[in-house]
């Protein structure tokens, strides 16, 4: 009788697998700038600080209010402290594109995302969900808080009064827009002391130095910019000398649509 041997079993090296490519998705860097925004020391002390002014703002002026104002819209007057709130969010619309330049992280962010516009709108979109909702609620708050002292005098309003919450969303989406101008800056400068400075100087001072001269054409062009145009938004009743509520906030968008375009016509073509 024979006996049956089996063959030992050779090992196969196993082959090596190539790992699979990862998937970009909008969802994912959604999540990723939306990450590294709140992950900013910055972003929390930055809208704090502009909660806090525009609160505090509204505060003292209910509580001090005796009647000396009564010419002034309501939401506009309880809502100064927005005035001091904007250089803040500009800042932080500023830092969240520019700041990444100055650290050297722009580099890791568009490694992992080759096609790098994707970058910058995630930037803007998560940014202006941030800024428009902190806005909206601070505004909300510092209203409601500064009737407390304003029910018995002739700015007693309430939410549920004609206007009073479009002109609450009104102030809070001419911030958000203003604070997207800004970071628009950020993205061509690509310099956040040169984006700053560039916001100060060109949106918020040289609209103040334009009307000044005598030339009626200088006066309705400088209703189209930036800052004249927020103006119009946030109050009640019609703003004298300004534009319609609804052409303002369309002009907004127009100027922060074009510094995005902009800023993303350079992120392709520059170097990073």
């Amino acid at each position: 009788m024979s006996t049956l041997q089996t063959a030992p079993a050779q090992n196969t090296p196993a082959t090596p697998t190539t790992p699979a490519p990862y998937r970009l998705t909008t969802k994912g860097i959604l999540r990723s700038e939306w990450h590294k925004l709140w992950t900013l020391r910055s972003t929390w002390i930055t809208l704090i600080t502009a909660s806090a002014l525009v609160l505090s703002v509204g505060i003292m002026m209910g509580a001090t209010y005796d009647g000396d104002d009564s010419e002034i819209d309501t939401v506009v007057f309880v809502l100064f402290g927005t005035q001091l709130s904007q250089i803040c969010l500009a800042v932080l619309g500023i830092l969240v594109i520019a700041g990444e330049y100055a650290t050297g992280m722009i580099r890791a962010s568009l490694t992992a995302v080759p096609h790098r516009l994707p970058v910058l709108w995630s930037k803007a979109a998560v940014f202006a969900g941030v800024a428009f909702t902190a806005t909206l609620v601070t505004n909300t708050g510092t209203f409601l808080t500064a009737q407390i002292w304003l029910s018995d005098t002739d700015k007693k309003l309430s939410l549920a009064d004609p206007g009073v919450l479009g002109a609450l969303a009104g102030s809070a989406a001419g911030i958000t827009l203003m604070s997207l101008i800004a970071l628009g800056l950020g993205a061509l400068l690509r310099s956040v002391p040169g984006a700053i400075g560039a916001f100060i100087a060109a949106v918020l001072i040289l609209p103040e130095i334009l009307k000044t001269l005598p030339f009626d054409f200088v006066d309705t062009a400088v209703r189209y910019l930036p800052a004249q145009a927020a103006s119009s938004l946030g109050s009640v009743a019609r703003v004298e000398d300004t534009i319609a509520p609804g052409t303002a906030l369309l002009t907004l968008a127009l100027w922060t649509a074009a510094l995005i375009a902009g800023a993303s016509v350079l992120l392709k073509r520059r170097d990073v």
